[in-house]
């Protein structure tokens, strides 16, 4: 696979940028002025602390999170692959900022690198839309193997270079996403009248009714309570979610619908990376593909303790047939895909995965 561009940078830890802020709003420049201030505050923080230069990496996971841990790994690969000429640490919980700030910081050079969720991606350029439908990966190794493929996404991950000043490095999946409701679903039928919380987004809304349930936009934070009071009748997520937040409590029945493969994008600014030498940009490609490769074994790991703890809660887990919501599946993806570009990479990451599985 050709390597992505160079990038590089010299150490922000102790200075604003130099850039003009005209490009910010006033609320933009406060923000970033309040990033570079806990940049500084934060020296002694996990992370790389002996390098000549320490990469600032945002994330709105905790430290427990597989995201955390994958991007910590790849900040000590880095680290020792750059006899420490280059680091990075990773600032959780949202301290630098919400997604859609931590964007711009990033794109400004006050903040280096970034996760930044699908619907974020979207809101950036609707291009990256047909890796974020239903339908289009099967699983998380399938969705592993196309963010790798530069055949696939090489285009698409540079496209926001030029107009954003950002790049696509790769992701983490977020996990296929199935329902949980309080009562047994085994076909669209079951979920006719049933309220679904969905994530704000004409995706998930589409899709929710396309599967025959009532779509209920809400807050993360309120579903416990909704499920457990009898305002929702169900929800849609990963395993693992489904543990941390404890909705097993409240909606004993997990049905393996796998309708979305969720996804996480790991991006830079491109400015940030410019000074970088030829030998020490490959090894930072090179250590964020590891990462990479250990977040998705973390999160196999991570899944397969979630599931035993929600046999042990006494969850019941059904598997169905895939064609039994497939064409709903399938339809709200034909729905999203406005261009033949759409189509054209939607056609290209689903053939990916039937081309692995023949040559098997």
């Amino acid at each position: 696979m050709a390597p992505v561009h160079p990038f590089s940078r010299v150490d922000r830890r102790h200075r604003l940028p130099s850039r003009p802020v005209s490009r910010r709003s006033v609320l933009g420049f406060v923000t970033a002025a309040g990033a570079a201030a806990t940049l500084a505050a934060c020296g002694g923080a996990e992370g790389s602390v002996s390098t000549d230069h320490v990469l600032s990496v945002s994330l709105n996971q905790t430290e427990t999170h597989p995201s955390y841990l994958a991007l910590t790994k790849f900040g000590e690969l880095l680290e020792n692959a750059t006899n420490g000429r280059w680091g990075a640490r990773v600032y959780a919980n949202e301290s630098l900022g919400a997604q859609q700030e931590v964007v711009q910081l990033v794109a400004d050079g006050a903040v280096d690198m970034a996760v930044i969720s699908s619907p974020q991606m979207e809101n950036l350029s609707l291009r990256f839309r047909p890796l974020n439908l239903p339908g289009v990966f099967t699983d998380s190794d399938h969705q592993a193997a196309v963010l790798k493929d530069e055949s696939i996404v090489g285009e698409l991950f540079e496209s926001l270079v030029d107009s954003k000043n950002l790049r696509v490095l790769g992701g983490f999946t977020q996990g296929s996403r199935h329902l949980y409701t309080n009562a047994p679903v085994s076909s669209p039928d079951d979920l006719v009248g049933k309220k679904i919380r969905v994530q704000e987004s004409d995706v998930f809304i589409a899709l929710m009714r396309a599967m025959k349930a009532s779509p209920t936009p809400m807050a993360y934070g309120e579903v416990y309570t909704a499920l457990q009071a009898g305002v929702l009748d169900g929800a849609e997520n990963n395993e693992i979610s489904y543990v941390t937040q404890r909705h097993y409590e409240v909606a004993k029945h997990f049905t393996l619908t796998n309708h979305l493969v969720g996804l996480d994008y790991v991006v830079a600014g491109e400015n940030t990376l410019t000074k970088m030498s030829n030998e020490d940009r490959e090894a930072f490609l090179s250590c964020f593909a590891k990462a990479q490769d250990y977040f998705v074994e973390l999160w196999k790991t991570e899944t397969e303790k979630a599931i035993d703890t929600m046999k042990e809660a006494g969850s019941t887990i059904h598997e169905i047939d895939p064609s039994v919501f497939g064409p709903a599946i399938d339809s709200v993806a034909e729905q999203f895909l406005s261009t033949l570009e759409d189509e054209e990479l939607y056609t290209k990451v689903r053939e990916h995965h039937s081309a692995k599985g023949d040559s098997k």
